[in-house]
């Protein structure tokens, strides 16, 4: 795995050392990020779901002015932490968290956090994606900032569906992988 573009351009990163962590590909980061390029200079940028943190340093590298990555397993946040260490990435721009995703983003409203611009959601694809996406749906006010979007990677064969009032307005097909966007409506 690499970084594609911007700061840490060419730049590579651990991947993780299990197969059942699945790192979004480099092909499909790029896309995403070919889409993202208005919205990522000096956004508030959650990567829900890290694993290796790939998207989020990305980001980062695109100019972000903070990404949070939350993994809810310890070896993924190490690894995390590991590849944003390589890059000499300053901490004042970054947060790694070691939790669930659900119970990161209650501490985040009850914190009353800036929400954020961009939210990448992209958990194993065995995954229950409702509770989350209802979850971010039902507290958007407080999560997302007014013209923010949630990006969700899921498998082609998993239905993800809108959960009021977050609204997918496009999606995204390349090869096994679907982006799904999101929006307020």
């Amino acid at each position: 795995m690499r970084v594609i573009a911007g700061k840490y351009r060419g730049r590579k990163l651990r991947s993780p050392p299990s197969i059942q962590t699945r790192p979004t590909s480099d092909r499909l980061r790029e896309t995403l990020f070919n889409i993202l390029a208005p919205r990522i200079e000096g956004s508030r940028f959650l990567d829900l779901c890290a694993g290796s943190g790939a998207v989020g340093i990305e980001a980062l590298s695109r100019g972000a002015a903070r990404v949070i990555f939350v993994d809810r397993s310890r070896k993924m946040s190490a690894l995390v932490a590991t590849n944003v260490e390589s890059l000499e990435v300053t901490n004042t721009t970054i947060e790694i968290v070691a939790t669930e995703a659900l119970e990161f983003l209650r501490r985040y409203i009850k914190d009353q956090a800036e929400p954020f611009d961009i939210i990448f959601f992209d958990p194993p694809y065995a995954e229950d994606y409702e509770g989350v996406l209802g979850f971010i749906g039902e507290h958007a006010a407080e999560i997302l900032q007014a013209d923010g979007i949630v990006i969700v990677e899921h498998h082609k064969q998993k239905l993800v569906s809108d959960e009021p009032p977050l609204k997918r307005y496009r999606e995204l097909k390349q090869g096994d992988s679907v982006l799904s966007f999101y929006q307020v409506r």
